[in-house]
């Protein structure tokens, strides 16, 4: 029998080919790793590494991260747009560009010390080891710049767990910010994953010994399942926002900055704009104000038609008993979450310039535009007689998930009164909502809202834990 030698050498090149493909997912490509254990290991030798390294050392590697990060903002905003079909690439440069420069840094790790007769006590922040940080599509590298800069600043590895639907920008990101660690002179790995992001990729991380933390950014199942987990958890979960009119705000800017808001990336932002509750006094001239921003106002019949597009209708049984009559309840058709509103207005047969941002609509209170988060740039509007009703119905809609409202008004007396009544982590005055994140308003930015677990907007401290160091009648020079 004769043998084909080219024949074994192909074979022999695919085998080795397959072979140094699985090696390298074995010993991390960049952070990237095969198996949840292999990623938490290499994260766990990290993080003692980082450990034997001075604060100033730490801030040369998050000072490395920020310049990567800015360097690939175009290249990752291209990448999740396409990926994910969801957002716009403007918006996505400026949300990779401001999570580099402004996420805190070691800066934001404070100690604390009390002096006195008895010598000496610190308080200072110590790392938790090892964070499993669960990541949304929605912001799919924002969020592992932002975590990825304050957990490393706090001094802990992270074991990232993206969401599959936008794990290509993902892994990119991670791998784009460890060559800039590693070339900064810290060790490698102090981010990691798997190559294939899963659910079960996901649980087998939550549940891992090896993890000290979990911070999940997404929708309420995955901030339920840290939250009883057994481990220290935060979780940032989601909003539904309102934003009132009253009568004595600015009407021309107020309808500007909705309309700014609630288009951002395509409303994926949970802190954008969801819906407008407006005094009825000053209602129609911000819907004049709003379509001049940029916003295109349908109506009667188009309203419903968008409505069977943009929700899945499903019918469950009232909850009193079967012998009562079907009520309709909603879901949103994820095929256009975060879609243009030109692409969403072209689904019922309205073409509009690629100037509309947003679709506006006047609805009843109940309508399920202003019960459900959308996540879309499609705004409802409704009217209300006063301000009390306005803040009586806010407080509704916004289903107690205290995560963001907005207030457009120039009675102070009626901003502190919603203010009071919302409880939301962020509550932005005369400005559009992403101004709560330190886009265009004052503070730092973060794209972990730990509302369900109280942190608010997370920074390097809140990745830490409070350790105490007691030396008695001594160093108290006093």
């Amino acid at each position: 029998m004769t043998i084909d030698q080219n024949l074994i050498a192909k074979i022999t090149a695919e085998v080795m080919a397959r072979v140094q493909a699985q090696t390298g997912k074995d010993s991390g490509d960049g952070g990237i790793f095969a198996t949840i254990d292999q990623a938490v290991a290499a994260a766990r030798t990290a993080q003692k590494q980082l450990k034997n390294l001075s604060i100033e050392k730490r801030e040369e590697l998050i000072k490395a991260m920020r310049e990567a990060a800015c360097e690939n903002a175009v290249l990752l905003a291209e990448m999740a747009v396409k990926e994910s079909g969801m957002g716009r690439v403007a918006d996505k440069i400026l949300k990779n560009q401001l999570a580099a420069r402004k996420t805190p840094g070691t800066e934001d790790l404070r100690t604390e010390a009390w002096s006195g007769d008895r010598g000496l006590t610190l308080i200072e922040m110590g790392p938790y080891g090892v964070i499993g940080s669960i990541t949304p599509t929605t912001n799919p590298s924002e969020t592992v710049i932002c975590n990825g800069i304050g957990m490393i600043a706090a001094g802990n590895a992270v074991v990232f767990s993206p969401h599959p639907t936008a794990k290509n920008t993902s892994l990119t990101t991670i791998r784009i910010l460890n060559e800039a660690i590693v070339k900064a002179g810290g060790p490698a790995n102090l981010l990691t994953a798997v190559a294939e992001p899963s659910l079960e990729a996901t649980n087998a991380m939550m549940k891992h010994p090896g993890i000290n933390m979990l911070v999940a950014t997404g929708g309420p199942a995955v901030v339920k399942a840290v939250m009883s987990s057994g481990k220290k958890a935060i979780g940032a979960g989601a909003g539904n926002p309102p934003v009132i009119v009253d009568e004595t705000a600015d009407i021309e800017k107020a309808a500007k900055d909705i309309v700014a808001g609630c288009s951002f990336d395509n409303n994926l932002p949970c802190i954008a704009e969801k819906e407008v509750i407006a005094v009825g006094s000053i209602a129609d001239r911000l819907i004049a104000h709003m379509q001049r921003s940029g916003a295109y106002l349908i109506s009667g019949q188009d309203i419903d038609r968008l409505m069977k597009v943009i929700l899945t209708e499903k019918e469950e049984l009232a909850a009193s008993g079967c012998t009562e009559k079907p009520k309709k309840e909603y879901s949103i058709n994820k095929k256009y979450v975060g879609k243009d509103a030109k692409y969403i207005l072209s689904q019922i047969g309205i073409d509009v310039p690629d100037t509309v941002r947003a679709v506006i609509c006047e609805t009843a209170a109940d309508h399920p535009f202003v019960m459900e988060e959308l996540m879309m740039p499609v705004l409802p509007v409704v009217q209300v007689k006063d301000v009390d009703e306005a803040i009586e119905l806010a407080v509704k809609v916004e289903h107690g998930n205290r995560h963001t409202a907005i207030m457009h008004s120039k009675n102070v007396d009626n901003l502190t009164r919603f203010a009071k009544a919302i409880e939301t982590t962020i509550f932005v005055k005369n400005a559009p909502s992403f101004a709560g994140i330190g886009v265009g308003g004052e503070g730092f930015i973060t794209f972990t809202i730990a509302g369900p677990t109280g942190e608010g907007l997370t920074s390097a401290r809140s990745f830490t834990r409070q350790r105490r160091c007691v030396l008695v009648d001594a160093l108290s020079i006093v």
